[in-house]
């Protein structure tokens, strides 16, 4: 009964017209075991096409924007329309418990008890990374791990030393992690100078100046006499580097092959993500951040996720360095403040959605309460019967204006001597919609 039944199966199927070849050519004489063979062969390449078809449609959505966030599936409100980008490279565990300090919370409280920063209060315990923005110790450096730094929002990277001499915190450090630096990277701070012998036919005298701005902005010169042994063997090529920059631009003959050789070996070497060098050493174009503000001080400007400066002139007899920050200003800076290569890591936490609001306090962050909603003696916007704006130019809870009104003026077009070393003010009003 049961293979009359299979030939009239095949007949039906090889009538028609979505039938594959090989079961119209069957014989009558085919057993059943061909027949399932057949069948799961025919599975097999429809399962085929799908897992392929499925790898385009993976590949498609990786290429839109909102693959690069981890989104959830609305089964409460609180995640529905939690946003957070995707980091898989992030370690798991917890910090170097020698490269943390407590954090107290004040609540936002002074020594009386006074609140004297508001929407401060709560959130979840927290350890301090210390994160080294000196890096003053020279040598190779590798990348451990990258890791989650609650204090900031950029990432941070533990890097070791391979110094076998150093312990403690010589041998272990955390330090801003640039976009795209992974564990097993290595990384190199050239804040000391050019080792001696690093590129051959590029060594310079052991001695020099070093000029550094104290706080007024006057200029002070030291000399570098009497160097330890440690500095030795470290040679600061700034003479020959300034030279040949300054012959490079010019289109002097001067400068011959070996010495441009040198020069484009010293750029391969050194101008790689994560390394720190003086801002003299850096061309025009290069993205830096951690930017110190003194010669001899930790970095202060550009730090923050995504952020990037760039340097832009080189003063030809000067001591400066022109820099265009982050928010569009142009600044100087001295030639011998370090910066590190490459830009700040974690680009997309800007664009992150929190989903709710305890998850602000889990941060620490308390509601931020309206003007409007307040009484006329809590807030200048208060008072009135319903929701009235008084016809009111918007100010903060302490009477000065808000929403644009600006309250000091660096710069060029402020005081006299306010801040020398701004040469262009960040775009504002007008410049600032025009330059989008």
């Amino acid at each position: 009964m049961l293979l009359p039944l299979l030939r009239s199966s095949l007949r039906s199927c090889a009538s028609s017209s979505s039938a594959p070849l090989l079961l119209r050519t069957l014989p009558p004489t085919t057993s059943s075991t061909s027949f399932l063979l057949l069948r799961s062969s025919s599975s097999y390449s429809t399962q085929s096409a799908y897992s392929q078809q499925s790898s385009n449609q993976l590949d498609a959505a990786f290429a839109r924007s909102t693959a690069l966030f981890k989104t959830y599936k609305p089964i409460s409100p609180g995640i529905r329309h939690l946003r957070r980008p995707l980091n898989p490279h992030l370690y798991e565990g917890s910090p170097v418990r020698l490269l943390t300090v407590a954090k107290r919370k004040s609540g936002g409280r002074n020594a009386h008890g006074k609140i004297t920063v508001r929407h401060r209060g709560g959130g979840h315990k927290q350890r301090i990374r210390i994160v080294d923005f000196m890096r003053d110790t020279p040598g190779v450096h590798d990348v451990v791990r990258i890791e989650y730094d609650p204090g900031r929002s950029a990432h941070i990277a533990l890097v070791r030393n391979r110094d076998a001499s150093a312990v403690g915190v010589k041998k272990w450090s955390y330090i801003l992690a640039t976009e795209g630096m992974r564990a097993g990277d290595t990384v190199q701070s050239f804040r000391r100078g050019i080792p001696e012998g690093f590129i051959p036919g590029f060594d310079s005298p052991k001695g020099g100046q070093v000029v550094e701005e104290d706080g007024e902005g006057e200029v002070a010169v030291e000399q570098l006499e009497g160097q330890g042994a440690e500095q030795e063997g470290v040679a600061t090529a700034e003479v020959n580097e300034a030279e040949m920059v300054e012959n490079e631009e010019e289109g002097a003959p001067s400068v011959d092959s070996s010495q441009s050789l040198a020069l484009g070996l010293l750029r391969t070497l050194t101008l790689k993500p994560g390394n720190v060098l003086p801002l003299k050493l850096v061309p025009p174009g290069t993205m830096i951040h951690n930017i110190a503000l003194k010669p001899f001080g930790p970095g202060k400007l550009v730090r923050s996720a995504g952020t990037f400066a760039q340097v832009t002139v080189h003063e030809e007899k000067g001591r400066y360095v022109h820099v265009r920050l982050q928010s569009g200003e142009v600044r100087k800076v001295l030639k011998d403040c370090c910066a590190t290569i490459g830009k700040v890591s974690n680009s997309l936490w800007k664009n992150r959605s929190l989903g709710k609001a305890g998850r602000s306090r889990w941060l620490g962050k308390r509601p931020a309460v309206r003007g409007v909603a307040m009484n006329a003696c809590d807030h200048p916007h208060g008072g009135g019967r319903g929701k009235s704006k008084s016809n009111k130019h918007p100010v903060s809870i302490w009477g000065w204006g808000t929403k644009g009104t600006r309250t000091r003026k660096p710069g060029p077009k402020g005081p006299k001597n306010s801040n020398k070393m701004v040469i262009r003010e960040r775009p504002r009003g007008k410049d600032k919609r025009t330059s989008r």
